[in-house]
């Protein structure tokens, strides 16, 4: 007769758990887990792009043509910052004013409409006549109202601060900015006294930033020295104040993606017959300088779609990670005492 091996208790213990997990596992016992949806990648958000005009007085025609060379070009711009001249081609701009009709209204603008002086204050030139022309210009609707994003930069005259107006009149702001200390009365407003942004903010180009620019680009029609004295009050204070702003200015204008500077250095402050052609060399400074807009838009959208991608895969990640971790474990994981492997599920669902 043939006797049958002796199969040891333990290994026999080994064998029948063994054979269990196969069939627990055959019939279900170790459920697949169903995959974390992915969240669904939103297309990367548009560039905005963020105008800054300095100051210049009559030299601030020239950003009317550069922002007709911009829009002919197909450089769409979502806010305007402005300082001084910069302020009152930014705040008609807003308001959606054409760069056209900026032009014929600049060719038609009789400047004594907008100097209106008074003897004996605190500046030649009250500056409510100026106040008047623009709020006329956007209808009378507060800067908050305008269509485009706009900021008119101006200095506190008790604390030298830079004060950037975004809400309120949009004229008084306009007017604030503009008021050359000695030549315009300062600006009152909310207890406080305001004059021309320049001293402190030549070129608006944090201004154009706070309103949300990813992209900013800054028109410099600042006054230089050159070695000469101007001869005319306004052109004394025009670059006594440009000197004063000039360190400041320069390290604002650094903070600018394309800095563009129309030749007006001929053109004086008070030169507003000269209006034409400081219009057209705005133009031909926006035009040279478009082979340098369009390499750095590409160049800021493609690290844009590149971080948007990234900020997406950890996303997906993390969904996978959080979807494994609320799954309960299956029978055979509990048998065996092993918890799910969430942080290699979640490195998964991005490959």
């Amino acid at each position: 007769m043939r006797t049958r091996p002796i199969i040891p208790r333990k290994r026999l213990r080994t064998a029948l758990l063994a054979t269990a997990a196969v069939l627990l596992a055959a019939c279900g016992g170790n459920p697949t887990r169903p995959e974390a949806p992915a969240p669904v990648q939103a297309p990367p958000p548009e560039l905005k792009v963020g105008l800054a005009l300095g100051g210049g007085a009559a030299k601030g025609f020239a950003h009317i043509g550069v922002i007709k060379m911009l829009e002919a070009n197909g450089i769409r711009v979502d806010t305007v910052a402005g300082t001084s001249a910069g302020s009152v081609v930014g705040a008609l701009y807003a308001s959606g004013m054409d760069p056209f009709a900026m032009q014929q209204k600049a060719v038609a603008l009789d400047e004594s409409s907008i100097r209106d002086v008074r003897l004996f204050s605190g500046g030649l030139v009250q500056g409510r006549a100026l106040q008047d022309y623009v709020n006329a210009q956007v209808e009378g609707r507060p800067i908050d109202r305008l269509p485009r994003p706009f900021a008119a930069v101006s200095t506190q005259l008790e604390t030298g601060k830079r004060t950037v107006f975004v809400r309120g009149n949009t004229g008084q702001a306009v007017r604030a900015s503009s008021s050359i200390p000695g030549v315009f009365e300062p600006v009152a407003i909310a207890g406080r006294h305001y004059v021309d942004g320049g001293v402190v903010s030549p070129v608006p180009v944090d201004a154009a930033r706070q309103l949300g620019a990813d992209f900013v680009i800054a028109v410099d029609i600042s006054t230089k020295a050159r070695g000469t004295a101007p001869s005319d009050m306004l052109g004394i204070v025009n670059q006594s104040i440009a000197i004063m702003g000039q360190r400041a200015g320069a390290e604002e204008l650094s903070r600018a993606d394309v800095v563009i500077r129309p030749e007006v250095a001929t053109i004086g402050p008070a030169d507003f017959e000269q209006r034409s052609a400081a219009i057209l060399a705005g133009e031909r400074a926006a035009l040279a300088a478009l082979p340098s807009i369009r390499a750095k838009l590409a160049e800021l959208s493609v690290a844009r779609t590149r971080d948007h991608q990234a900020r997406h895969e950890r996303e997906q990640r993390e969904a996978a990670r959080l979807a494994c971790l609320q799954q309960e474990p299956g029978r055979i994981a509990r048998l065996l005492n092993r918890e799910p492997d969430c942080d290699a599920a979640g490195a998964s669902a991005s490959n």
